[in-house]
């Protein structure tokens, strides 16, 4: 078992939801969170002052998989995450040891 954890442009959120559809993914966590890379933020000018953002908005969407599928998740996210440009984002692949369901106990790939 595995958790992908993926940090992505907004805008490409549906894209890779899309993607990991067809996959039989059916769950996952999104979060909106902000940071820099390599990029270091950017700046903008407002009413004729520049500013200097550091850090850029972002999303994490975390989903855990059978090893099975994990190849082809990762796939699918890099794909429609890809704009070419700088600060396109990062898929950390996570072993995970065990899953338990609140609701009914339930274990490992059952529980997912």
């Amino acid at each position: 078992m595995r958790k992908i954890e993926a940090i992505i442009k907004p805008h490409k959120l549906d894209a890779v939801k899309d993607r990991l559809t067809p996959l039989g993914i059916t769950g996952m966590t999104v979060t909106e969170v902000k940071g820099f890379g390599r990029q270091r933020g950017h700046k903008e000018i407002y009413k004729g002052m520049e500013y200097h953002i550091d850090f850029i908005p972002k999303i994490k969407i975390e989903v855990f998989l059978d090893d099975a599928v994990v190849e082809a998740a990762v796939a699918a996210i890099v794909e429609a995450a890809h704009t070419g440009s700088i600060g396109d984002g990062k898929v950390f692949i996570i072993p995970v040891d065990d899953v338990v369901r609140v609701r009914t106990g339930e274990r490992g790939l059952g529980a997912l």
